[in-house]
């Protein structure tokens, strides 16, 4: 359909475009210009830049991680806010972490981060009451503490082999570090340099004290398992019991040795079974008897238990625990204030919703006696269909709202109590950008709200940073057209005082490449609904006027988000491999995506698999409709969910697409894990028909087109049996099917050689069956 003929089917996005090099590219062999080794490099191009960013306790230093020599092996700088130069805190003295020193443990940790990073990979500034200043990083070899400024860094607490130190973190008065080792909580007194075991019987009862389960690291995004409390006195920590939980092997077939070191044990909560159990304890620095809250999470096969999942756990003011507790079902979650002394508990929100409850991080308690909604707290929450932040007075109770309208809040960035005005993330101006804004914390619930100020000005996408003072902050930016760069701007209006880091559009790789923005574009639903889709077209000088044959990229499931005004768009090289071969590139977020509201993420709700797949076929329809792809030349590639939806919706449409490549795809719910599965599918037992349509293997028996699976044979968050169980329903159909198994890769491919082999092999596949 012709876009002057029809201007609301389409409209394209203006964005400014880089420039690039000058050099004509016909005058270069493609794979030369472009080698398929270019699609698994890391870091990507412009994605060098400073990250971890973090003010220093008095804000005269900004500190981050960097890497000098643009690979991943970063060490702590930081930028003097007086004398406006930079300085290098902390190098690592033994290179740091890579992946050869680092321990079982931490390799799982690394999987549920998906963390790419080496040498530093986080610090935390120690925050005394002194003017001394230091930083706190944890390596391989130990926690070391520098002192600033330079003298030789000490090495805190060594690490000692087959005991790796875990999760460690400073208490909010600088004085001591937690950390968990052998499934126990301990802390070290950093002045006296004693360390104390806080927590005993963890082992032999197949217990952990501190640790975040499988299910709060990979779904909650709930990386630890224990909490200061913020005087520094106190630790919250949780008790995971997962005696009860089937282990689930996985074997390592592609080791030369057999036995323990080539299997390993999960205790992996399928679909519809029962969880770990969580109890909630607290226990003194000072090293007295641990006093348990009165909550048992989990553990239970009722399936409409009311407390099943501990989400989030805060400290408020005046040593008052709260818990953030989840039902089986995702649709009640109870926010429960804690008497620590004695364990008893009491109710300050509970909240529904019939689609399902998604966890944040925008909980905030209010300091005591500073304003008349002392001990209360902001809460955000979904109740309008979109994410908005509510006041609440110390006993839970609804003072108003602080946001509304069709747009979500993301994160708070910082509340100043003092100036009433709080600092938030959010799509305000469009689900594609991110910014910040600031609106008045204590509304008059007389008065109607005030739009937020916009304090972020550029296009695109913008990660902050707020200094303690409620000075300044730090702003990373980055859009289609600008790689990452940090501003230091005034939390006034926004108004920038100096750049920190800027990149060039030189970037050597970025003009060798010939890297262009993908065009974005509106297209409608077939209930009317906008979905936004991003093109990377062919050079028609080198390769003519469309249409083309084209990939569609997907990945559809939700909370996640593919087509925005990111750089990362920009730089997604193995769309720009295929646009540089010819292949017209597509991507659409579907109905059920992220950032558009509850109501758009719940179309899913009991059918994944379907209205997903429906919109990517509207999708490509519409590009046909417009010339642009090639009908009858229209593939599919993803990988974890979008390797699930490609094998779907290439069973689902056997006439319209002619292959797809499944990288480590569910290809059955029932067995995947219980949390994201029964969020969005309900329980296999109420939802038979759902799961049943949901499966691939019920789908392949009208397969046409060809199929191409990638998979990670030692991958513990979608196992190598969905793509097993998955090729057993081929065969059973006698379909035909390509397969590339990786025996020593987990959930994405690590080892630079198996990611070239595997995109050498996807090309391939692409070029025979496309």
């Amino acid at each position: 359909m012709n876009e002057k003929r029809n201007p609301k089917r389409q409209k394209s996005l203006p964005f400014n475009m880089p420039v690039t090099d000058s050099n004509n590219p016909q005058n270069f062999d493609d794979n030369i210009l472009f080698p398929v080794e270019e699609i698994v490099q890391y870091p990507l191009p412009g994605y060098v830049s400073p990250t971890s960013i973090s003010f220093s306790p008095d804000d005269s230093l900004i500190s981050y991680l960097f890497s000098p020599d643009n690979s991943l092996n970063r060490k702590v700088y930081a930028f003097d806010l007086k004398t406006y130069t930079q300085e290098l805190l902390f190098s690592p003295p033994d290179g740091g972490l890579d992946e050869s020193n680092i321990s079982p443990e931490e390799k799982l940790r690394r999987e549920r981060l998906r963390e790419r990073g080496l040498g530093v990979t986080r610090y935390e500034w120690v925050k005394t009451s002194s003017k001394r200043k230091a930083v706190m990083v944890p390596l391989p070899a130990g926690v070391y503490i520098q002192d600033i400024p330079h003298s030789k860094a000490e090495l805190k607490l060594p690490s000692v082999s087959g005991s790796p130190i875990i999760d460690p973190h400073l208490s909010p008065d600088g004085s001591m570090l937690a950390y968990v080792r052998d499934c126990e909580l301990h802390v070290l007194n950093l002045l006296s340099n004693e360390s104390k075991q806080l927590t005993h019987g963890a082992k032999e009862n197949g217990l952990t004290h501190g640790l975040a389960e499988y299910i709060a690291q990979e779904e909650m995004d709930r990386k630890t398992g224990y909490w200061w409390s913020l005087d520094s006195k106190y630790i919250a920590f949780t008790e995971v019991d997962s005696s009860e939980i089937p282990l689930f092997r996985i074997m390592h077939q592609g080791k030369s040795s057999v036995g323990l070191e080539a299997q390993e044990d999960h205790s992996y909560p399928f679909a519809g079974a029962s969880n770990v159990k969580v109890r909630l304890g607290v226990v003194s620095v000072a090293g007295s008897s641990i006093t348990w809250m009165n909550l048992l999470c989990g553990g239970t096969e009722q399936q409409n238990n009311e407390e099943e999942y501990l989400a989030r756990v805060n400290w408020m003011h005046g040593n008052i625990l709260t818990a953030q507790i989840l039902n089986r079902h995702h649709t009640k979650i109870k926010i429960v204030k804690f008497d620590i002394r004695t364990g008893q508990r009491k109710n300050i929100l509970v909240e529904e919703n019939s689609s399902w409850i998604n966890i944040h991080d925008c909980f905030t308690p209010l300091d005591k006696g500073v304003t008349k909604f002392s001990g209360g707290f902001i809460w955000a929450s979904e109740k309008t269909g979109f994410r908005h932040l509510y006041l609440h007075d110390a006993n839970g109770t609804c003072l108003g709202p602080i946001t509304e309208g069709e747009w979500m809040v993301e994160q708070i960035a910082g509340v100043n109590e003092a100036t009433g005005l709080i600092y938030f993330t959010g799509t305000l101006d469009g689900p594609l950008e991110s910014n910040l804004y600031c609106a008045k914390l204590f509304v008059d619930g007389n008065q109607p709200l005030q739009a937020p100020i916009r304090l972020t000005h550029s296009k695109g996408k913008h990660i902050v940073v707020l200094d303690h003072h409620m000075q300044s902050f730090v702003d990373i930016h980055d859009s289609l057209g600008c790689p990452p760069r940090v501003l230091l701007c005034s939390l006034e209006d926004g108004s920038v005082i100096k750049p920190l880091y800027e990149q060039s559009f030189t970037i050597p790789r970025f003009k060798k490449l010939q890297l262009e923005p993908p065009e974005i574009v509106e297209i409608q639903a077939n209930d009317g609904t906008t979905l936004y889709g991003a093109l990377y077209k062919p050079d028609a000088s080198k390769f003519g006027p469309p249409p083309y044959k084209t990939m569609i990229n997907v990945y559809g499931g939700p909370s996640v988000q593919l087509v925005c005004n990111s750089w990362l768009s920009t730089v997604d090289l193995r769309a720009q491999y295929l646009r540089n071969q010819g292949i017209l590139v597509w991507k659409l977020d579907n109905r059920g995506t992220a950032r558009r509201g509850l109501k758009f993420e719940s179309y899913l709700k009991h059918k994944l698999g379907q209205i997903d797949a429906d919109d990517q076929l509207t999708g490509a329809e519409w590009l046909v409709k417009q010339g642009l792809a090639k009908g009858g030349h229209i593939g599919l590639y993803g990988w974890s969910y979008g390797g699930y939806l490609s094998a779907m919706t290439l069973s689902r449409y056997p006439d319209f697409f002619k292959c797809a490549i499944a990288g480590a795809p569910v290809t059955s719910w029932d067995g995947y894990d219980t949390f994201y599965t029964e969020k969005y599918m309900g329980l296999p037992s109420e939802n038979k028909l759902g799961y049943e349509s949901g499966s691939v293997m019920n789908q392949v028996q009208q397969l046409k087109g060809r199929l191409l699976l990638v998979h990670g044979m030692i991958d513990e968050n979608v196992h190598f049996r969905h793509t097993a169980r998955l090729i057993n329903a081929l065969v059973a159909a006698g379909k035909p099917y390509e397969l590339i198994v990786f025996p020593d890769e987990r959930h994405m491919p690590r080892r630079h050689s198996d990611r070239v082999y595997m995109e050498g092999r996807m090309w391939d596949f692409i070029q025979r069956n496309l």
